[in-house]
């Protein structure tokens, strides 16, 4: 029996028709966050998750529960996240189905069709690591080819690849935690055994996979951010030699600009003594002093050589 939503009447069922325990039909009408087992005299109660790729990088935990009886399995599905199509949660059972309907498996247990249905749940974790793998090399070869247009985008697509394959890889090990646990708890024939240690094993590959590109996103960021500060190193080395080149240059024309005022004032000083001559007084006593114009002269070439002995002294030429 596939059961696509524990409403009222699908709990009716559980507890009435199969007798199920209260506590696991609570754990059928109610969302677990983690995979657990239950044993009971007669039947198996298994609740498992398998991935499904939300919006902006979130993963959705799809809910498998799984009675194995005597006689029986009775799977149920949810609760499911409205966002999340329903189908979504029937991928496993129904994969089984169109197999046993195509005549490609023949269950002769419940057990072997829990084992089915359980192997193709391992095996849509394993997709799931090979589509976010696909997104991992894709990163990788824009962070080697610098193909990045939007870094701030690129981040954040390479964190939701890592946070994708840690769900899954945590899926997978708690999957291979909950069969190992399976193993200890009851009494098993040999080849019901033997389809458990498979199931572990199965989990354990998830994880094990999962893990390893996880690794490998790691060093891809790691490299990215390594990139980014040595371009932020190049930059500021450029920034500082442009510093540099312009503080030679802003010294250099200070330099310029003192030898001109420098200059200025050599042939100024000359210039104010003979203009102050060159007026037109209504007495100008040096008009009748014979010694005055050669002072006067003598007095600009005095301060023409001061000026130039103090600039120099300066350093101004």
């Amino acid at each position: 029996m596939d059961i696509p939503g524990c409403d009222a009447a699908a709990a009716s069922v559980l507890a009435e028709v199969f007798g199920f325990h209260p506590k696991a039909v609570r754990d059928c009408v109610e969302r677990n966050r983690v995979p657990k087992v239950h044993t009971y005299p007669d039947h198996v109660l298994v609740v498992l998750h398998s991935p499904e790729q939300g919006k902006r990088g979130h993963v959705h935990y799809i809910e498998l529960d799984q009675f194995v009886g005597p006689n029986y399995v009775v799977t149920v599905h949810g609760p499911l996240n409205p966002a999340v199509d329903p189908q979504v949660a029937l991928r496993e059972t129904r994969a089984v189905l169109r197999r046993i309907e195509a005549g490609r498996l023949k269950p002769s247990t419940p057990f072997e069709l829990s084992y089915a249905i359980v192997s193709a749940l391992a095996r849509t974790q394993e997709a799931y690591v090979e589509t976010l793998t696909s997104d991992v090399w894709r990163l990788e070869q824009q962070v080697t080819g610098g193909d990045i247009d939007d870094p701030q985008e690129f981040i954040k697509e390479m964190f939701q690849a890592r946070h994708g394959l840690l769900a899954v890889r945590t899926m997978g090990a708690h999957s291979a935690a909950i069969y190992g646990r399976i193993s200890t708890l009851a009494r098993l024939s040999a080849d019901r055994q033997r389809l458990i240690i498979d199931l572990g094993d199965q989990f354990e590959r998830v994880r094990t996979i999962a893990d390893g590109e996880r690794e490998y996103l790691q060093g891809v960021i790691e490299f990215y951010q390594t990139t980014l500060t040595l371009n932020a190193m190049l930059v500021g080395q450029a920034q500082n030699e442009e510093v540099r080149n312009l503080t030679r240059a802003s010294y250099s024309q200070n330099e310029e600009i003192k030898k001109i005022s420098a200059w200025a004032g050599i042939f100024f000083a000359p210039t104010l003594i003979g203009t102050v001559y060159g007026m037109n007084f209504d007495n100008m006593p040096e008009l009748h002093w014979t010694l005055g114009y050669p002072f006067a002269l003598l007095l600009m070439v005095l301060s023409s050589v001061g000026l130039h002995a103090l600039f120099k002294r300066l350093g101004w030429l």
